[in-house]
């Protein structure tokens, strides 16, 4: 009788157990076989070995495995495994508490395994023999191998580019969709403000970027406008020497390769005139100068390869022509004059230096891009990497010196 009496009591312990909360404040779930293995000697010694293994309970007792990863969060499989069969599958959230049966109710190999998948980690599996006297599960995860350091989006004239910059060269994949492709990058995660400058993309020819983390992949899904859909997509990839990034880009070309938008923006070139880079616009250049990263700026307006490299060398020029004296002016007083090509080629070295050239900039973006997408444009050209809320509070207050300044001398 005295066995009997014994064995009651650890079941009622075993279902207080089984009912109380997790000790770490994790969820707690329960993974037990509706069948149990066959009987074998085991269950015959029982009684016996369990004196020399730490009493009766280390036999009859649940069993109670704790399981934590780290970072925390990751989304947990847990399988319970005998003789290479599922018996059992829970999804739960790390941390959690794993209830499993004793180990008298529990085959030799029976095993749970646990797989761990937490956004922008690798994934990992450990396993625990159901019968050993583990108690916890720490579970190390590792960040993906490549990192999405930053993304550009550059949009002018009918024409745009899609830049990935990340630490590792990638084989990427594309899936095409009905709104759009979606890229895939396998074993990358995006930091905070390239993920910011993702979600803020949109433009004539990209309506939205829609980025998800998967798992391992960072997945980029792009909705095309109707006039995107039109356009062919190239895809060339490359380096960034001075900051030892790769480059991935993705370039939208009108049907005709773009020679109509070149007519255009020569067209919107030629109208711009002195007072668009005189006057108070001179305000409006300094301080949006003042608020950009100079390495940023002097980085975007250099060339390096890109489809805006003419353009941009094209406005340069036309800062001058309609400069005072007809030449380009650096912060630091160097003039150079445009008719002379060695002073020209000098003045487009560092581009972000001509006084002016910020607001011909904008100047130019207005008369060519509609109204819902001239700030985007500007974006791209002046400050690609920097997320579209932090660029429209540089702008507005930019505005605001430049609006001051005409109410002063309205007055």
């Amino acid at each position: 009788m005295r066995p009997a009496r014994r064995l009651s009591i650890g079941v009622l312990a075993a279902l207080v157990w089984t009912s109380a909360p997790a000790a770490h404040g994790g969820e707690t779930v329960e993974l037990v076989p509706p069948e149990r293995p066959s009987w074998s000697l085991t269950n015959f010694f029982a009684p016996i070995t369990g004196l020399f293994l730490g009493g009766p309970s280390y036999w009859y007792a649940p069993r109670r495995i704790e399981i934590e990863t780290v970072p925390t969060g990751a989304l947990l499989d847990l399988f319970y495994v005998r003789r290479n069969f599922q018996k059992g599958f829970e999804q739960a959230e790390s941390p959690v508490t794993v209830l499993l049966p004793s180990r008298i109710e529990a085959g030799p190999r029976d095993t749970l395994v646990v797989r761990a998948v937490l956004d922008g980690y690798r994934y990992r599996e450990q396993s625990v023999r159901v019968r050993s006297r583990e108690t916890t599960l720490e579970i190390q995860l590792e960040p993906v191998a490549n990192t999405l350091v930053a993304f550009a989006h550059v949009s002018l004239a009918g024409r745009t580019t899609l830049e990935f910059l990340t630490r590792e060269a990638i084989a990427f994949r594309v899936q095409q969709g009905t709104a759009g492709p979606a890229l895939i990058l396998p074993q990358t995660a995006a930091q905070p403000e390239a993920l910011a400058s993702l979600e803020g993309t949109r433009g004539p020819l990209v309506a939205s970027v829609a980025p998800q983390q998967l798992g391992e992949d960072l997945v980029v899904r792009l909705s095309l406008s109707d006039e995107g859909k039109r356009s062919e997509m190239r895809s060339r990839q490359g380096e960034d020497p001075v900051r030892g990034l790769h480059v991935l880009a993705f370039d939208l070309v009108p049907p005709d390769g773009g020679a109509e938008s070149v007519q255009r923006a020569r067209a919107a070139l030629g109208r711009i005139a002195t007072a668009d880079v005189t006057g108070c616009t001179s305000d409006f250049d300094a301080a949006l100068r003042e608020r950009l990263d100079p390495e940023r700026l002097a980085r975007a307006l250099t060339p390096r390869g890109a489809f805006t490299d003419p353009y941009l060398r094209a406005a340069l020029k036309r800062l001058g022509e309609v400069s005072p004296g007809g030449e380009i002016e650096l912060l630091d007083g160097t003039r150079y004059r445009v008719e002379v090509p060695l002073e020209l080629a000098a003045a487009a070295s560092e581009p972000a230096q001509a006084r002016g050239y910020l607001a011909l900039l904008r100047r130019w973006v207005g008369e060519l891009e509609s109204e819902a997408y001239r700030r985007e444009a500007l974006r791209g050209l002046l400050a690609p990497e920097l997320p579209r809320p932090d660029f429209d509070a540089v702008m507005d207050a930019a505005e605001a010196r430049e609006h001051d300044c005409g109410a002063r001398l309205a007055h």
